[in-house]
């Protein structure tokens, strides 16, 4: 394996705890992850209960984040809400990431005819906007965890193909990948041993971005009645079931909201971070 010469790994370990968008974002990843693993033992209230002696309630002492029409209370919904989100998510990238890095690494690597063929199906997917070609799909296959989780991975693996097989590209043309088809190095053996290593930064940049896009996209299929499903305290759902209330009772729609914007911006913040430190 050959690599390029950079930024010793204990020096990047040292600008990456230096800085605060990187700390930041992990703290707030952390803190989500730490809700949906431990959320049953956090949550103050059971979120599935209905208290119709205390539907709608302001926030309060007893209930912080209120409750909504059916009394059920918000905090505790938010807190078990996470797991669902961020499940589909992280598995809907993490097999769009593995699929879309041994396609990428293939149209890069192979070129000519499949490259040529494979990239204009690509295209043509793209033309359509991703959440367009998420909900033809989710009609015609039926709404499920799965079925969110494997049509996200579908489309993540058209856009991270897209970017490795650009970085693939550039790589075949360096001295090392030369050297190692005169050795007689296989094709498997340069893609996955010479070049894999090379291109790992850009993969786990585009992974974290594609985690942050995966949290919108799962919230805003659930918002439109095509991602997760009820009884789930899932935050998209949760906005769309109470978004008619929104104007006399804030607190039943902010909340989830405000979640799955902070989730976002820690990936953005660590996606940020890494881009810069790989940049070095």
């Amino acid at each position: 394996m050959t690599e390029r010469s950079g930024t010793g790994v204990g020096d990047r370990l040292r600008i990456a705890l230096r800085s605060p968008g990187l700390v930041v974002g992990i703290a707030i990843i952390t803190f989500w992850t730490a809700c949906a693993l431990f959320g049953e033992r956090i949550a103050p209230f059971d979120p599935y209960a209905d208290n119709l002696l205390a539907t709608l309630a302001a926030p309060s002492l007893d209930h912080p984040f209120g409750t909504d029409q059916l009394g059920r209370d918000i905090l505790s919904r938010v807190i078990i809400g996470s797991t669902d989100i961020l499940t589909v998510s992280l598995s809907a990238t993490l097999l769009g990431t593995l699929a879309g890095t041994v396609l990428g690494l293939a149209l890069g690597y192979f070129g000519g005819v499949f490259d040529a063929l494979a990239s204009r199906v690509i295209e043509a997917l793209q033309a359509l906007p991703l959440i367009i070609i998420a909900l033809i799909a989710l009609a015609a296959v039926g709404t499920s965890n799965l079925s969110v989780i494997l049509v996200i991975a579908f489309t993540f693996t058209l856009l991270i193909a897209r970017t490795v097989r650009s970085a693939v590209k550039i790589e075949t043309t360096l001295d090392y990948i030369a050297a190692a088809r005169l050795r007689g190095d296989g094709a498997g053996s340069i893609m996955f041993v010479e070049i894999l290593p090379n291109v790992v930064p850009l993969i786990v940049v585009e992974t974290t971005v594609r985690l942050g896009f995966a949290i919108f996209f799962v919230a805003s299929l659930s918002f439109l009645g095509f991602g997760i499903q009820p009884p789930s305290p899932d935050w998209g759902l949760a906005i769309a079931e109470n978004y008619g209330l929104i104007g006399s009772y804030w607190w039943t729609v902010l909340f989830d909201a405000g979640a799955i914007a902070s989730l976002i911006i820690g990936f953005v913040l660590v996606a940020e971070a890494l881009q810069g430190l790989f940049d070095r």
